[in-house]
């Protein structure tokens, strides 16, 4: 191990001694330090190396690589990373977690690094890639996935690159589009506001406009008409094609295997952790993932073979590119690894882990390399709580006989072992109206009746309020620092007073202990701090004392206060209010350790041997937040890295595990009969958790509701109250914090009020002048006309499109479409009015079997349909009246109605006319990417400067029928034509 170890890569001097993020690039197979400023940019030819150092509440540090593998890479460079992130690996003291990420799928943990996402760029540094910067702006089709985290693809440019399912972004050089599809999830549309606002600022200087594109609702506006004139106009899209990127491998039944020599054999047996030694390295094959797990005292360099390994692996069974590969070091294993076991035994692994690491230090520091956390302690820090407000109203409840009993103040802070009682604590937090802390105590010796009881008796007050309340199931012995603050004093006595317990003990033959105010009774003050200072009662004997506590020893009519050499002064102030407490007015009577009367001992049953150690202090985690699942039945959990405020989205219930309490946290938008079953939820996550990580199974478990979240819930959070207050789905939240309350993103007309819902109710009455003859499956978007009116969804559709480019160019709506000259606008509206004109005549014209033209009598709503769309069209244009329009597409003079004036309408004609008097230039000339581009015309006109020649030859056809097409095709034809 030594030669390798001088091995190591000098290019990781240093790593890992700073909390945050460290990339490497390979460039000619040597890791090489990238800036800050390059993070996040991860270029699709080459790979990478990313490390994660964090600190955890115990001082620690933490460590996960990442190899990052662009899908351009090469095969070599691949390699070179792997090999180099066991070397780095090496450096932090062969403790770090490995992932490899593929491009395209890579896990949550590394995408929680870069929010709200990474973009991976063309090119890379082994083809001699330069950053260029662009002159153009390209605009970019992506399609977004992910309620948390976002993987971001770039599609074709193209509508048929759209479906039902997905959420898109669509980034033009003015205005960025979100197109959600009709069946995707809310959470997802969410996520894709956060990616738009995080476009805007990157690459359009936080200056770009904004607009949402529902799928299934075309509007007039233009936010829609311009979404759909880019992507070639609006007709059916088609349904989503599956590829190999969207393959997500099934999770399958563990398999061991061990590795020896490059060879993959399978482990006979149960699974369990015992099967695992520490010489020797296996794999886990889960299916969409495999795990390589390396024992502590293996070396460097088959810790390199086995990720290969793990690779041919892979390919040997032909598994999918996304299937995850994560390698974890004995003594650090995840909690994703070792869910796949039954149970995790607790054991030496860690005193182990902590003897290789040393090891592994000892023979890094002969070679120079910095080792700053290698060893460090999780010394332990006490914190004071974030506890809740004072001055409240307390109310105590007692269960007994099935029904609660209030309980007289003077006894509110004293608990029996063998009862339950139900706490709630009514405060004011902050500008907010009155907030509530509702929990059920459960006594250790409690029967299991009384506590089914006090949990319905609570669940009916919290309904009672409206579900605001922070619920809790607390536990003796694991009472929470907010809930010891609010009694002061709060005391735990032997026995119950419940008719339940009452009925245990004597069906059990059990003695019965039950404190009461003649009898003898010991008990031990703990803590010094108001969110700590508990006493519980202890056998009354001298075994129970301890040189670093206090005690109070009731013998009849006589109260012993007994000070441990080595408590506080605090402690000892706190035996007289404890002593006033149990029994008002009484005189204590001090016995300092080394100085106690006979009195003192024969109470205690003669005098014993007892301890002086200090009770050690639970280990400090720090807090994960899960999501859930059940798979075949099985309670399953994942985690959710890096997490945020933004994570808790109101449609879902999520965990939160500090381990010194767990939360489930319920959204506003979960149904009803999901949120009843918050506890149950939240006791399969301890019983798991139990058998994985250590966890207590009487550590205090509470409900949240959304909205209602308390100071001691918001601590783990960068808690901002503004967005707590936001009402609606995921979505809707969303679209409020990034563009104001109240905000429609669709509707940003000004001016003429009416305009907006003219154009909507033109738009619906045109709908449903084509639905009943369009044969459509609102299901399938299929076609099922029969033949003699093959053209109708064509030629509506085309209407449609007009319609929309047509209201897109009047709307008080900034376009990000190049605005087009009036004589542009006239004929777009011209050849939108004779789009609709042919489809409403054909809608009311009825064939007959010979061929005659038979008038059927004209529907209201077609009827309609024209009214309401010739006004919408008359106020695009001010106030002017669209006359009849032949099928020609021309339109004549207008009928005055009454009216002496005529108005003038402007014709494709008049377009035709104005192009004339046009300069003629060639067409390689004119081309968008031409070499010997010509200057000083009108670059969103090009195709005007084309003779008509040349016109013809490129297009197909003359300008006049040229113009006479909706805008819409007019710019794809300029497109494919290099002209647009």
């Amino acid at each position: 191990m030594s030669s390798s170890a001088k091995a190591l890569d000098p290019a990781f001097q240093g790593a890992g001694q700073r909390v945050g993020t460290e990339i490497w690039r390979i460039e000619n197979f040597q890791p090489v330090p990238l800036p800050k400023s390059e993070h996040g940019k991860f270029y699709m030819g080459d790979s990478y190396i990313v490390l994660q150092t964090t600190q955890n509440k115990g001082g620690a540090y933490l460590y996960d690589i990442h190899f990052w593998i662009g899908k351009d890479t090469s095969q070599d460079e691949a390699g070179t990373a792997a090999i180099k992130t066991v070397e780095l690996d090496a450096v932090l003291g062969g403790r770090a977690v490995q992932h490899r990420e593929i491009q395209g799928h890579e896990s949550d943990k590394f995408l929680s690094y870069f929010k709200p996402c990474i973009i991976p760029l063309e090119g890379g540094i082994a083809s001699g890639f330069t950053k260029v910067e662009e002159e153009e702006f390209e605009t970019r089709l992506y399609v977004c996935k992910g309620k948390r985290v976002v993987r971001m693809k770039q599609v074709p440019f193209a509508r048929s690159s759209l479906n039902h399912d997905d959420v898109f972004i669509l980034d033009t050089e003015n205005k960025v589009f979100q197109f959600n599809g009709a069946n995707s999830n809310i959470q997802e549309r969410a996520k894709a506001l956060e990616v738009i606002q995080f476009l805007k600022e990157k690459y359009h200087d936080g200056t770009c406009d904004v607009a949402i594109v529902d799928d299934g609702k075309l509007d007039t506006e233009s936010d829609s008409g311009e979404f759909w004139v880019l992507m070639g106009g609006f007709a059916p899209i088609g349904k989503k094609v599956t590829t190999e990127d969207d393959v997500v491998p099934e999770a399958t039944p563990p398999i061991l295997y061990s590795i020896t020599g490059g060879e993959v054999k399978a482990v006979e047996g149960e699974l369990s952790k015992s099967l695992l030694e520490n010489n020797k390295c296996y794999l886990l094959d889960c299916g969409s993932e495999v795990f390589v797990w390396v024992g502590r005292v293996t070396q460097v360099e088959d810790r390199k073979a086995v990720s290969q390994t793990a690779e041919e692996f892979l390919a040997s069974q032909n598994r999918p590119k996304s299937t995850r590969i994560t390698r974890v070091i004995q003594g650090y294993e995840t909690h994703s690894f070792k869910s796949n076991f039954d149970s995790w035994p607790s054991g030496s692994a860690t005193s182990g882990t902590e003897e290789g690491r040393g090891k592994v230090a000892a023979l890094l520091k002969q070679q120079g390399v910095g080792l700053k956390g290698i060893a460090k302690s999780a010394s332990v820090t006490e914190e004071v709580p974030t506890l809740l407000e004072g001055g409240g109203k307390m109310e105590v409840w007692f269960i007994n006989g099935g029904a609660k009993t209030p309980l007289p103040k003077e006894d509110i802070g004293k608990f029996y072992s063998g009862d339950c009682y139900i706490i709630l604590y009514t405060y004011h937090s902050g500008d907010r109206k009155e907030d509530y802390f509702l929990c059920c105590w459960f006594g250790k010796d409690s029967i299991e009746e009384d506590q089914k009881i006090a949990s319905h008796l609570a669940n009916t007050m919290s309904n009672s309020l409206k579900g605001r309340p922070v619920q809790g199931h607390l536990f003796q012995g694991k009472e929470p620092p907010q809930l010891v603050a609010l009694f002061q004093p709060l005391v735990v006595l032997k026995g119950g007073l419940s008719s339940a317990y009452k009925k245990h003990v004597e069906e059990k033959g059990l003695t019965d202990e039950t404190y009461t105010e003649d009898c003898v009774a010991l008990f031990r003050l703990s803590g010094t701090s108001v969110h700590n200072n508990k006493t519980v009662q202890v056998d009354a004997v001298a075994a129970s004392l301890n040189s670093t506590e206090c005690f109070l020893l009731q013998s009849g009519s006589s109260i012993f206060a007994w000070n441990g050499n080595q408590c506080t002064i605090e402690q000892q102030q706190l035996l007289a209010k404890l002593a006033e407490f149990l029994k008002p007015g009484v005189t204590l009577k001090h016995a300092k350790e080394g100085t106690e009367s006979s009195a003192f001992w024969f109470a205690l049953g003669g005098k014993q041997s007892y301890t002086s150690n200090k009770v050690s202090q639970e280990i400090v985690r720090d807090p994960h937040l899960f999501t859930f699942s059940f798979n075949k039945g099985k309670f399953q959990v994942e985690e959710i890295y890096n997490f945020t405020q933004d994570d808790l989205l109101t449609e879902d219930i999520l965990i939160l595990d500090t381990h010194a309490e767990v939360f489930v946290w319920v959204g506003q938008c979960v149904d009803l009969k999901e949120k009843q079953n918050a506890f149950e939820i939240g006791k399969k996550y301890i019983a798991m958790a139990a058998s994985l990580e250590g966890l207590p199974h009487n550590v205090p478990l509470y409900k949240v509701t959304e909205g209602n979240e308390p100071r001691f819930f918001t601590i783990y959070f960068a808690w901002d109250h503004a967005k707590a207050t936001v009402q609606g789905n995921s979505f809707q939240k969303k679209v409020s914090i990034l563009f104001g309350i109240g905000h429609a993103v669709e509707d940003k007309s000004s001016g003429n009020q009416g305009g907006p819902r003219q154009r909507a109710e033109a738009l619906a009455a045109l709908s449903s002048a084509f639905n009943p003859s369009s044969g459509k499956s609102s299901h399938t978007g299929q076609d099922k006309s029969n033949g003699s009116s093959e053209g109708g969804p064509r030629q509506r559709a085309e209407a449609l499109a007009a319609l929309s480019s047509a209201f897109s160019s009047s709307s008080g709506t900034k376009p990000s479409l190049p605005k087009p000259s009036a004589t542009g606008q006239g004929s777009q509206r011209a050849a939108a009015v004779a789009a609709l004109s042919n489809v409403l005549k054909a809608e009311k014209t009825k064939l007959t079997p010979d061929a005659s033209p038979v008038q059927s009598p004209p529907s209201e709503t077609s009827a309609s349909a024209e009214a309401k769309s010739e006004n919408a069209f008359s106020e695009t244009d001010g106030s002017q009246e669209v006359p009849e329009v032949k099928e020609t597409g021309e339109a004549p003079a207008s009928e005055s109605n009454g009216d002496d004036s005529e108005p003038k309408q402007e014709t494709v004609q008049d377009e035709i006319d104005s192009e004339s008097s046009l300069s003629t230039f060639s067409y390689d000339q004119l081309r968008a990417k031409s070499e010997n581009p010509v200057t000083g015309i009108d670059f969103k006109r090009r195709e005007a400067y084309l003779s008509d020649e040349e016109f013809q030859t490129i297009f197909g056809m003359m300008k006049d029928a040229f113009y006479q097409q909706p805008k819409w095709k007019q710019d794809m034809q300029k497109k494919k034509a290099d002209l647009f």
